[in-house]
């Protein structure tokens, strides 16, 4: 048996602020647990719809989607896989058995610039199909360099990709307001659900904390290369959901991060290169919370860093850290 995810993963323009904060993954309930919603058989085979779209040919999606499928699958802590099956007259937007990239027209989502919907089997949680629309409110480019006022295609590609293999937002990034506004002042992840200016094309590269994530979920072999950090973030002795940790290394310039997800406030940060970390935990109270949590989180409380460095050792996790924040 098999049901439709009933959400919307979309990358949208800027229209706001959000702080540093990083990536989430999709899950499916089977048998009362939470399992990562992934794909079992690879390649993933993906059909592209003919219809075109604004500036651009279908050709030109197709071109766009197999560099960013590319780009996935060069990730060598990774093991994940397209196949590219044909052109169809089919939309993407139905359950029909098919995987299907294409153009729609969605005037009235006059931010988002493309989403991923899924078919996810309940029984296993495996990805059975899925479909990314891109919206032909806005104009795409294709051109190596980017074209001024345009979106560039692939970028959009890569981050909806990303969604499709079970990636949800990272927040890893930077805005600022402007007379028009708002525009990206720095992006440190493809996954960041905010896109970056029409024209540029800085979104085509993976970033540290995008790699962390689908080597976590699709790992190539034994981890015995990368480490974990491990932990639990504190109020007043109740652990903190929600609450975003960031693992910096000064050395490397690494940022990677994650969420407490459990009401007793743990945390685990993995597939970090070995190495020392610094450890910042921030709330979401300025980023879009409904693009990282349906539920209730903990808002209340103050940035706080760990009090010391942890050293991320290769092939293993650290002992585990207690973060005590304080209320506002």
């Amino acid at each position: 048996m098999t049901r439709v995810i009933a959400v919307t993963l979309a990358i949208v323009l800027t229209t706001g602020s959000a702080s540093p904060l990083a990536y989430l993954k999709l899950g499916a309930l089977v048998n009362g647990r939470v399992v990562d919603a992934t794909w079992r058989n690879q390649p993933i085979g993906y059909f592209i719809s003919e219809a075109p779209g604004n500036g651009v040919s279908a050709a030109d999606l197709r071109g766009a989607v197999q560099r960013a499928a590319a780009t996935w699958s060069s990730v060598k802590s990774a093991n994940v896989s397209f196949a590219f099956r044909g052109m169809t007259s089919a939309p993407a937007e139905d359950a029909d058995g098919m995987t299907v990239f294409g153009f729609l027209h969605k005037p009235n989502l006059d931010r988002v610039l493309g989403a991923t919907s899924f078919v996810i089997d309940t029984v296993t949680g495996e990805i059975v199909e899925a479909d990314i629309f891109f919206n032909t409110r806005f104009a795409f480019s294709v051109a190596a360099n980017g074209q001024q006022n345009r979106v560039d295609l692939e970028s959009v590609a890569l981050h909806e990709l990303g969604h499709l293999l079970g990636l949800g937002h990272s927040a890893i990034g930077e805005t600022e307001r402007t007379s028009s506004g708002s525009r990206v002042l720095g992006s440190g992840a493809v996954m960041f659900p905010i896109a970056l200016s029409p024209g540029t094309i800085g979104d085509r590269v993976l970033q540290p904390d995008d790699i962390a994530g689908i080597s976590d979920i699709y790992p190539a072999g034994s981890a015995t290369e990368t480490g974990g950090i491990l932990g639990r973030v504190t109020k007043n002795g109740v652990g903190v959901l929600g609450a975003h940790v960031v693992a910096f290394n000064p050395e490397t310039g690494v940022v990677i991060g994650n969420f407490t997800l459990t009401p007793q406030g743990e945390f685990v940060i993995a597939q970090l290169p070995p190495g020392p970390y610094i450890l910042r935990v921030e709330p979401l109270d300025d980023g879009d919370l409904d693009s990282f949590f349906s539920e209730a989180v903990d808002l209340d409380f103050r940035v706080t860093y760990a009090p010391r460095m942890v050293a991320a050792p290769r092939g293993g996790s650290s002992p585990s850290i207690e973060i005590q924040v304080k209320s506002r």
